[in-house]
């Protein structure tokens, strides 16, 4: 392996610290996204019951907010639930665009990774091949050692760019899918608050809800 690293020429290096970046995000984000610790399931009903009970203070509210991404769009929406159902709205989107774009967090930095590693490793080819040449101007094609030695640092990164860049674009897609179907969850959540406080929706819900 360290063989490889060597022969394959200074842009290894950046290559390594790519892969490096893109492991540590694809770990994080499989353990943030976790849908039970971004939308619980029981909080649109434990709101109920403080709703029911007359229970709902600013102490609850900001456990709410403390709880789950889903949680704080959820305290928007208790926090202004004397207002009207615009104003309620408006606040629970308000919040709803910040938490999507912490769910989004080093989403971008990954996209970025699989775009550039192809072309570190295509510019590793183009300087392997301008060594091969410059050789073969120099020493003609007697020498295959060097020869080789070039040939080899240009197929080395490119391979090595595509590995790196083929799994960080799959788990980029997946991750962005991922977020939408969680962000849809939390809008329909968020839609049944609204129709709550306003008296739009009755519980506790029915069984098809749950």
């Amino acid at each position: 392996m360290l063989a490889l690293f060597t022969a394959g020429g200074w842009l290894m290096l950046p290559l390594l610290i790519c892969s490096i970046i893109a492991i540590g995000i694809i770990a994080e984000r499989f353990w943030s996204l976790q849908a039970k610790h971004i939308s619980p399931p029981d909080l649109i009903n434990q709101i109920w019951q403080w709703l029911q009970y007359q229970q709902v203070d600013e102490s609850r509210i900001r456990a709410l907010q403390e709880n789950s991404p889903l949680g704080q769009i959820l305290a928007a929406g208790l926090g202004s639930r004397n207002a009207p159902r615009d104003i309620t709205k408006e606040m629970i989107e308000d919040v709803g665009r910040h938490v999507t774009l912490s769910l989004e967090k080093n989403l971008n930095t990954l996209g970025t990774i699989a775009a550039i590693t192809p072309l570190l490793g295509l510019l590793g080819t183009v300087i392997g091949m301008i060594k091969v040449f410059a050789v073969i101007t120099t020493e003609g094609v007697g020498n295959p050692e060097t020869l080789a030695g070039g040939i080899s640092e240009a197929l080395i990164t490119t391979a090595t760019g595509l590995v790196i860049a083929i799994p960080s674009l799959i788990f980029y897609r997946y991750f962005r899918g991922k977020i939408n179907v969680l962000v849809v969850g939390m809008e329909e959540q968020a839609m049944k608050l609204i129709e709550i406080l306003h008296g739009e929706r009755e519980f506790p819900l029915d069984k098809k809800e749950h």
